[in-house]
């Protein structure tokens, strides 16, 4: 038994090194951890899409002109590995999204639990669970765009690859565009690893500039997957109205 195995998945994401995760935070925007997830409990994962009993929406990309993949989100309960993760990344995540707000001037500020978070989206109208998972096959891909659900947003959320690049499919990376005032777009390309979280700003991060700090606003998406099939994980932590 290795050992991520042997601990409970808040235990492995606590002992995540949350100090270089915060440095690439604020260098970069975004974080990549290593693996939390098995390869045995993202096959179990991924076999809950083909059950339409787990989720509450499923979503044609198609249909809405979002790209070309299908998405389902998650019913409540959620599945305990999904909720254990979603439990244990919002504290450390909510610690650096507090000190952004601070930078940029806003007003918001975050709680150290989720279910007290979860609470302010409830109270605003919002309680459909937002995890989900998304599947792409050959020519899938998915149009850049933000994850807001309602006036209550947090400004961290997580993705991880179900299935592995390069083996069960081919392309697909995950893209973030960083727009800048008065600059041009940045793109980062990502290849995501099975079971290891990306962390990533859900619509803006602060830059230091020469007056101090500003929003950079940040989108995501996927670029075409030339084969295979595609599966992956989105943990968004605000609810749905």
């Amino acid at each position: 038994m290795n050992a991520s195995t042997a601990l409970a998945v808040a235990d492995r994401i606590a002992g995540l090194d949350w100090a270089t995760n915060e440095a690439c935070l604020d260098e970069t925007g975004f974080a990549q951890t290593p693996p939390v997830f098995t390869p045995e409990e993202c096959e179990q994962l991924a076999a809950t899409f083909v059950d339409d009993a787990n989720f509450r929406s499923t979503i044609d990309m198609r249909r809405y002109r979002f790209g070309d993949g299908e998405y389902k989100y998650f019913d409540a309960p959620l599945p305990d590995l999904i909720d254990e993760a979603r439990y244990g990344l919002y504290p450390p995540l909510a610690t650096v999204a507090n000190r952004w707000a601070e930078l940029l001037g806003e007003p918001d500020r975050f709680p150290s639990e989720l279910d007290s978070f979860l609470e302010c989206c409830h109270r605003a109208g919002q309680r459909r669970t937002t995890p989900l998972i998304l599947r792409y096959t050959e020519g899938g891909h998915n149009t850049l765009h933000q994850d807001l659900y309602g006036e209550v947003a947090f400004p961290f959320q997580a993705v991880t690859a179900l299935s592995r690049a390069g083996e069960d499919f081919q392309g697909g990376q995950f893209v973030l565009l960083e727009q800048r005032p008065r600059a041009q777009s940045r793109a980062h390309v990502i290849e995501l690893e099975q079971g290891a979280f990306l962390l990533f700003p859900t619509r803006h991060r602060p830059v230091r500039g020469s007056r101090g700090h500003y929003r950079a606003t940040v989108r995501h998406g996927v670029a075409t997957v030339t084969g295979g099939e595609r599966l992956t994980l989105g943990i968004i932590f605000h609810d749905a109205a």
